[in-house]
């Protein structure tokens, strides 16, 4: 989508004028891949509009190969509006409907105060920075002194809302080592899941599935199959993103990252975002990969494509202590930092961290995107010992800067 951001802070009743940016969970995880230094193709479809044609250049400006994106002629490129700070749990128990989105369609999921799930509790950066103080650069101050956020979304009857298995490009889509998903798609329509439940079901040379769960509350607003739809996605996943708070939200589930992975024993990584406390990923070693074969069965305790499971080995990383300046696009940035050291066949420790410094690049910027440190610059950081990367504070400017680190 397209993003418009307020110039100042306040309520978006007040706002007077709004700088346009763009938005979306997967083409903000190509982004970040991309400007990682990684071959990148984004996917999508938007509408035969300045909004559309806006969105495809930005995105293949960030390097990213967008040949594949379909142009509808009849739908519109969605947008949604926001302000900056912290988005509440759930949704307004009245939520503002909005007339008159692009080219005049009713948007059935224009939503004031909605949340977006993967910001802040994505990285748990955000937590122990304390929150943002609106006016200011980045705060020490403690999350109840955050505004609400506003968000409004114009996206019903969207070009993207659209996509099914019969219009999108299914080799396009399946030509690289990763595909990466996002529960925002599953939501958007029934094609969409169908689309979703294509591109993730078993079958021969079947790339890598990425998949966040990224669950948006008011999205599944008329809807009451979201958690198991969520949950089935998810144990289809290779790799799988949640938060702590996602997964009570969704599905109910407490007790922390162990009663996650109870949940979803099926994906080969898991990885569980847990607030102030940092990530923990649980990885396990299917009988395929210790075998060099391939097994396909059918019974409880198997993964989704047919996975036998082993042990599991549980790495935990700490988050980073970041001076804030926004919340959103910090989960996506999270994922494609673990997924840019996942192609480069990093340790899961160093995955963590590498997901942490992705997500403070963007933390410490006003927008989704923000340009994280050059690989030399954030593998000197992985490498530091556990006293060195929890004495890191990271501030507005740091990915740039010559002396970056700043103890607390």
């Amino acid at each position: 989508m397209v993003t418009f951001l307020p110039t100042r802070p306040g309520r978006l009743a007040d706002v007077p004028s709004f700088d346009r940016g763009i938005g979306g969970a997967e083409s903000n995880v190509a982004c970040g891949l991309a400007a990682a230094g990684h071959s990148v193709k984004w996917v999508s479809r938007v509408g035969d509009d300045g909004f559309g044609r806006h969105l495809v250049e930005r995105i293949a400006a960030h390097g990213v190969d967008t040949s594949a994106v379909r142009i509808d002629p009849s739908r519109p490129t969605g947008i949604y509006f926001r302000t900056a700070g912290e988005r509440a749990l759930t949704a307004d128990a009245g939520p503002a409907r909005g007339e008159g989105g692009p080219k005049g369609a009713r948007s059935a999921d224009a939503v004031r105060g909605s949340r977006d799930l993967r910001e802040p509790d994505a990285t748990g950066a955000s937590h122990r920075a304390g929150g943002f103080d609106e006016g200011a650069e980045g705060s020490d101050k403690g999350a109840e002194s955050d505004p609400a956020a506003e968000v409004v979304y114009y996206r019903t009857g969207s070009a993207a809302s659209a996509m099914s298995p019969a219009n999108m490009p299914a080799e396009e889509i399946r030509s690289g080592r990763v595909l990466h998903l996002s529960g925002i798609t599953a939501a958007l329509s029934d094609d969409c899941l169908a689309l979703l439940h294509d591109l993730t079901a078993p079958r021969p040379g079947r790339p890598l599935i990425s998949f966040d769960v990224n669950y948006r509350v008011d999205l599944w607003r008329d809807r009451s199959d979201a958690g198991a739809t969520l949950l089935g996605l998810a144990r289809a996943g290779d790799i799988v993103f949640v938060g702590a708070d996602e997964a009570e939200a969704a599905w109910g589930v407490t007790g922390g990252s162990a009663a996650i992975r109870m949940t979803l024993p099926e994906p080969r990584l898991l990885v569980v975002k847990e607030g102030g406390r940092g990530a923990t990923v649980f990885e396990r070693e299917s009988h395929e990969e210790a075998s060099g074969e391939a097994v396909a069965v059918g019974r409880p305790g198997a993964g989704a494509a047919g996975r036998l499971h082993g042990p599991d080995t549980v790495t935990h990383v700490p988050a980073l202590r970041v001076d804030v300046v926004a919340h959103v696009g910090a989960g996506d940035a999270f994922a494609a930092g673990f997924l840019s050291a996942t192609l480069r066949g990093l340790p899961v420790r160093d995955r963590i961290r590498h997901g942490h410094l992705m997500a403070a690049a963007v933390l410490t910027v006003p927008g989704d995107l923000g340009a994280p440190p050059a690989r030399e610059h954030a593998d000197r950081l992985v490498a530091l010992d556990d006293g060195a990367w929890g004495t890191l504070r990271l501030g507005p400017g740091w990915t740039r800067a010559e002396e970056e680190v700043r103890t607390p």
